[in-house]
């Protein structure tokens, strides 16, 4: 019979050397943190006071903004607590919990970026058809089969994790519960887990891409047809933040399962820019790239400056 030894936790170890520099690494980590949140935070607030925001193309910008805050809220506070406390110990219970709330983020970023592809498609490609096919009654069961279906998804992917058992280590080499880096502490149930996140894949990121390919190839070809350069330029600007957060995610996606098993250090570093650096860039593209949404945010800004100025006036008066 072969020997197995079976541990109670987990040991997230995603830094090794002296410990001296936790304190610059937790720096480092806290400002991502804080910056993706404020950010995200903005363009949410803005575009859910901005009644000209009120669009389909903005309430999917709002909802992958929610995503962000939740890809770094489930991943970064425990690394926080782990670099300040020096334990690095985690129960089996709270990891699951991270992986299985973290799967739900990143699933539901994947079929939502699809979603935003399909909006730019109807805007560009069908646009006496656009308040039809994506009508408020549409937009928001449309938002709610993006979670629904990731939330179910979760659930059998962390379900089959129940079945493996840890044996070769308990030591986890990244800063969160990752399921690349779970089957490396596992000796019995890794071929299913292996299966089910294949087929995951294939639906939930392989396919949605293929689907946001086809749909920006039919997006250019009816650009390129445009006569007017003025309204080749519109079109392109209102696809080129989506463009360059897909080409973002999905080069990092496909880079962090690229790298061989046994280069630790490049996963961390991978799976720390997927997770803790992509969230904070998203939003400050699309509010750099989007006129609309950096006016609005303009807006609040300046609306804001004018009601301190105001209150300070008064108290001076008074």
């Amino acid at each position: 019979m072969k020997n197995e030894t079976y541990f109670k936790y987990f040991y997230i170890l995603p830094f090794s050397g002296d410990t001296k520099s936790n304190l610059l690494i937790f720096i480092i980590f806290f400002l991502i943190y804080l910056v993706g949140v404020l950010v995200n935070s903005s363009i949410i607030t803005v575009i859910c006071l901005e009644v000209q925001l009120h669009k389909p193309m903005y309430l999917f910008i709002s909802n992958l903004s929610i995503v962000d805050i939740f890809y770094t809220s489930v991943t970064v506070p425990k690394l926080l607590h782990i670099l300040l406390s020096g334990n690095h110990i985690i129960s089996f219970s709270k990891c699951y919990a991270q992986l299985y709330f973290f799967t739900v983020v990143a699933n539901a970023e994947s079929i939502l970026l699809f979603i935003m592809a399909y909006d730019r498609y109807v805007a560009i490609c069908l646009p006496l058809h656009y308040h039809r096919i994506l009508s408020q009654r549409n937009c928001i069961l449309i938002t709610i089969g993006i979670w629904a279906a990731a939330f179910l998804n979760s659930i059998i992917l962390v379900s089959s994790v129940f079945f493996m058992s840890s044996c070769h280590s308990n030591v986890i080499h990244q800063f969160f519960c990752h399921p690349k880096a779970l089957t490396k502490t596992n000796c019995t149930g890794t071929i299913m887990l292996f299966v089910i996140v294949s087929i995951e894949m294939l639906i939930l990121a392989v396919f949605p891409f293929v689907c946001t390919v086809v749909s920006y190839v039919n997006i250019f070809s009816v650009i390129f047809k445009m006569k007017s350069k003025e309204s080749q330029k519109k079109a392109f600007s209102t696809c080129s933040s989506h463009v360059t957060i897909m080409t973002i995610y999905y080069g990092t996606g496909l880079l962090g399962y690229a790298i061989p098993s046994n280069s630790d250090v490049l996963e961390l570093v991978g799976n720390t820019v997927f997770t803790a650096v992509i969230p904070m860039l998203n939003p400050i593209i699309y509010s750099l790239q989007n006129s609309n949404v950096q006016s609005a945010l303009m807006g609040l800004v300046w609306g804001i400056g004018f009601l301190k100025n105001r209150e300070k006036i008064k108290q001076k008066v008074s």
